[in-house]
């Protein structure tokens, strides 16, 4: 596994989703120990990992997914877990409306019941347009939802901004979505 990318992959697994996939644990913070992750992924047959290789894919990861304490000696994902975990994120006030990006299939079931973080902890925005499109893609046809950020705040909402730029919210309710772009408009 000397590919970057699948790298990346077993990180956002492992960090996110799934550590005990490769036998290691995460502290409630969501921070993985650096050698016992080497180790680990060495030990299960996932190829060959140094350092220097997991901070150039901390580095080059384009999405900024994964972080590490000053000392190196700790690894986590940024967001996007799917098991508990808190990585002290603070609550911060959004711009007036924030994206996501989705894929047509899913536009009624979000027009009836909003937007919620299905097997994550939280609901994924973006601060633009650009990014919400590819993220869409990522899911089929894409979609872009306008959210109402400024107001769900003044009603109590709260939103956090992640390390890597994604805003986060516990839930977004149809009242909150003001219009919706289709990605090929762009």
């Amino acid at each position: 596994m000397n590919n970057y990318r699948n790298i990346s992959k077993l990180l956002s697994l492992v960090l996110r989703h799934n550590p005990r996939k490769i036998g290691i644990e995460l502290d409630k913070n969501g921070w993985a120990d650096v050698a016992e992750l080497i180790t680990a992924v060495k030990s299960k047959g996932h190829g060959y990992l140094t350092l220097d290789i997991l901070k150039e894919v901390v580095h080059t990861n384009d999405k900024q997914r994964f972080a590490f304490n000053e000392g190196f000696t700790k690894i986590r994902a940024n967001q996007g877990h799917s098991i508990s975990v808190d990585v002290e994120l603070k609550e911060t006030t959004p711009p007036n409306v924030l994206y996501h990006g989705t894929a047509t299939r899913f536009i009624e079931a979000i027009r009836e019941d909003g937007l919620r973080p299905q097997s994550r902890l939280y609901v994924h925005l973006s601060a633009d347009e650009e990014t919400a499109v590819e993220v869409g893609r990522r899911h089929g046809s894409p979609v872009v939802l306008i959210v109402k950020a400024a107001e769900m705040q003044a009603a109590g909402h709260k939103f956090y901004l992640a390390e890597n730029g994604v805003w986060l919210t516990e839930t977004v309710e149809p009242k909150y979505i003001k219009e919706e772009s289709y990605g090929q408009l762009f």
